[in-house]
């Protein structure tokens, strides 16, 4: 498996492109901005992308993803509930809602060659907030950061939901697991148990 990590957009969006190295299959995880940079390092890599996933309806994090579906004729998914507040216009939510394929649903499971994407929902920061496991690694969006949590006053967050969602289904992974977020650094789970003051 080959990750390469692209801060896009004037929030500096963690993009992840996922590739099986035997099939050269790719996802692209939330697509922020700068599609002219995401889809050049995706032909750079020799990628086939096969998905573009997105963790949550946020403008940040869904930017670039009309783009990268026409250069790459790949599908879009995201959870309904967020797509429904994007439907609505709501403020920060992404213009994409005649380019949505497919919604992302608990336990939903995307294919890469031999690699498996596993997604868990994660309402909290937007009420359609997803993540991504595969193998040691979690991407988890605005869900869960290094030492801290995304944020809850935008339409449809909330700060009990998104602690709920991170004890009851992120610090239930393994302390070795890897956390990818959506902005920043990186971290592991068992670290954000012992240092994040939120939880």
């Amino acid at each position: 498996m080959q990750i390469k990590r692209i801060p896009a957009g004037v929030y500096a969006t963690n993009c992840y492109i996922l590739m099986d190295e035997g099939t050269k299959e790719a996802a692209v995880i939330d697509p922020g901005g700068e599609a002219d940079n995401l889809i050049k390092a995706a032909k750079d890599m020799g990628a086939k992308v096969k998905y573009i996933l997105l963790t949550h309806g946020h403008a940040d994090h869904t930017g670039a993803a009309v783009q990268l579906k026409k250069e790459f004729t790949a599908p879009i998914y995201i959870n309904e509930q967020d797509y429904k507040l994007i439907n609505n216009g709501e403020f920060m939510y992404g213009d994409i809602v005649e380019s949505v394929d497919k919604y992302i649903n608990e336990g939903d499971t995307f294919i890469l060659g031999s690699m498996q994407i596993k997604c868990i929902l994660t309402p909290g920061h937007t009420p359609g907030g997803v993540c991504f496991i595969v193998n040691d690694k979690v991407f988890t969006g605005d869900t869960l950061f290094a030492g801290s949590i995304g944020r809850t006053d935008l339409a449809g967050g909330d700060f009990e939901t998104i602690i709920k969602s991170i004890k009851e289904k992120l610090m239930e992974l393994p302390d070795h697991m890897r956390v990818l977020p959506g902005h920043g650094l990186e971290s592991n789970i068992g670290r954000e148990k012992m240092y994040n003051p939120f939880l």
